[in-house]
């Protein structure tokens, strides 16, 4: 039993001031502070949130890596690394997520991943977002080309046999030849399809969603920008209501007008606050090698030598604290961080702070910077 006072929690758009009661790894009762009996437990069972806001465990759908470690680089070390990074700033579940590459490079993740998975030191693995290699060479961003290639369901079903039930997204681009039997592959398989690195039009992306695709990977990024005459791939998500999508709110990947619309748009159950860093987050500037490019972090923002945005170094927190910065309010930017992206991956009993709920809670002060991180009601 453990029991966090004396904390705010938003709820149904008010600040509550609660007591929250934990029985193993599950949040057991949520009570008003003046319902709340110290003296029914012992002062060793007792944290004091001091008045500040407590918010579900963070979803990071689409991460990289942290802390000079690229999950790519077929160690259990860098798995590691990132979920422990991920706990420091908020994140209590992440998908471990690839670049494009090699066969052998992606199968080595996949099998490094499911070492670590139950063994995390950190946040927990809630499995793989493959983020290629089937995607468009004109939207490559930082993709390197030497991996992009067209859909080839056998190479998936090689990759799927391997991956044990792990992958839970796969972005691809589904103008690509292939692609929608690719979308109808994954959609069998209870796999979120999601695009990106695409030069779909508006009518392509129309077909992808009516054969299974349902979520946009970092929406406005990698894909062609809306025109009126040519609407393209954005225009048909932010217009389909069943389509959600990923914002990377770093302040540099899209402008706050941008959020504010694709929020007014989608409303915040079918936006996914997400980072999509890369090592850098948590170091800082600096030289890195990510994807097999040469990678350069100024003032925080990671580019390929050409200017390409190479992937983010911001943190969960920091995106919530941006959202709300932006004109977001607090309880829609906190629902875009935890339980959006837990109802996209159909993890039941996350994301919320409410009775029979996993006990994954995150405690920030007033400037979003993280106290404390419970992971299966224990504190991390």
């Amino acid at each position: 039993m453990a029991i966090i006072k004396n904390v705010k929690i938003c709820k149904e758009n008010e600040v509550m001031d609660v007591t929250v009661i934990i029985e193993k790894n599950i949040i057991k009762e949520v009570l008003p502070n003046d319902k709340f009996t110290p003296e029914d437990y012992s002062e060793e069972q007792i944290f004091d949130g001091n008045g500040q806001l407590l918010i579900p465990g963070m979803i990071d759908v689409h991460i990289h890596g942290a802390n000079n470690y690229d999950m790519m680089d077929g160690s259990t070390e860098s798995i590691q690394a990132v979920s422990m990074a991920c706990a420091e700033t908020g994140c209590t579940s992440f998908l471990v997520t690839s670049v494009s590459s090699s066969l052998e490079d992606l199968i080595q993740m996949i099998r490094q991943t499911k070492k670590v998975i139950g063994k995390e030191k950190g946040a927990k693995i809630a499995g793989i977002h493959l983020e290629g290699p089937y995607l468009n060479i004109e939207k490559k961003g930082m993709q390197n080309p030497a991996f992009l290639r067209h859909p080839d369901l056998k190479e998936m079903a090689e990759i799927f046999d391997e991956a044990d039930g792990l992958i839970k997204m796969v972005t691809i681009a589904p103008e690509l030849p292939g692609g929608i039997e690719l979308i109808e592959f994954l959609k069998k398989r209870g796999v979120v399809v999601a695009i990106a690195h695409s030069n779909a039009t508006y009518e392509e992306a129309q077909n992808a969603f009516e054969k299974g695709a349902s979520h946009i990977t970092h929406c406005f990024n990698a894909m062609p920008t809306i025109h009126h005459r040519s609407p393209g791939l954005v225009t048909a998500a932010l217009e389909n209501d069943s389509i959600s999508v990923q914002t990377i709110v770093d302040g540099v990947h899209l402008h706050p007008g941008i959020v504010r619309l694709i929020h007014k748009i989608k409303g915040p159950d079918k936006v996914v606050l997400t980072t999509d860093a890369l090592q850098a987050m948590g170091v800082g500037d600096g030289e890195y090698i990510f994807g097999g490019h040469q990678v350069t972090v100024k003032e925080g923002i990671a580019r390929l030598q050409d200017g390409t945005l190479a992937s983010s170094t911001v943190t969960m927190n920091k995106s919530l604290r941006l959202s709300t910065e932006f004109g977001i309010n607090l309880q829609d930017s906190i629902q875009m961080a935890t339980s959006t992206p837990a109802t996209i991956l159909g993890m039941e009993k996350f994301g919320r702070i409410e009775d029979r709920y996993m006990a994954d809670l995150v405690l920030l002060d007033d400037k979003f910077e993280v106290q404390n991180t419970w992971i299966n009601g224990e504190i991390y």
